[in-house]
């Protein structure tokens, strides 16, 4: 799938109900992700994070840019894109945003608005090794094949929730990061 294959069906598709992978009983916190996309060699890529090992929230995991909504930020949108300048030196304006999903629950108490675009190939990336410790991409095929996707379910306080996995070579895509990715490939199936 290319640029053009992926806008045509991503905006040909209306956005349906999303199976949240959690239903927080009380007040959400907002937070907001960037899903940035490359198309290299008419193909798709999928821009991921692992987070740095010393960090308090999930260190380690593999995650999108982005993070919760600051009272400064004057959106949804603007917290993704100050997040992804602050984590990978992606400046807002190189990114061309092409739509969004609906919002994701999480078992942490936060709801996650995650925010496609596509960025340039080639991106001189800055890494803040006070938040990432990597950068990678993912070719988006990867996550088309549904034989890719993996889940389990879990018990926690009396409810039980399906855990999405996606490996990917050495590393383990999980989680909210996970879930946000087969939101997103059945809105364009």
């Amino acid at each position: 799938m290319n640029k053009q294959q992926f806008i045509q069906r991503f905006n040909y598709q209306r956005l349906t109900k999303i199976n949240d992978a959690y239903h927080h009983h009380g007040q959400l916190r907002q937070a907001s992700v960037l899903i940035a996309l490359v198309e290299h060699n008419n193909g798709l890529e999928v821009v991921l994070t692992k987070r740095a090992a010393h960090l308090k929230h999930h260190p380690g995991q593999i995650s999108f840019p982005g993070g919760k909504v600051e009272q400064s930020d004057s959106s949804l949108l603007a917290a993704a894109l100050r997040e992804a300048h602050e984590e990978i030196g992606l400046q807002p304006g190189d990114v061309q945003i092409v739509g969004q999903l609906k919002p994701h629950h999480v078992i942490t108490g936060y709801q996650i608005t995650p925010f496609i675009g596509f960025i340039n190939p080639e991106y001189p990336f800055i890494i803040d090794t006070n938040e990432v410790a990597e950068i990678f991409v993912v070719p988006f095929e990867h996550f088309i094949n549904e034989g890719n996707h993996l889940s389990f379910t879990v018990e926690r306080r009396g409810t039980r929730h399906n855990i999405h996995f996606m490996p990917y070579m050495h590393y383990n895509i999980w989680g909210a990061t996970a879930a946000i990715i087969k939101d997103l490939v059945q809105h364009l199936k």
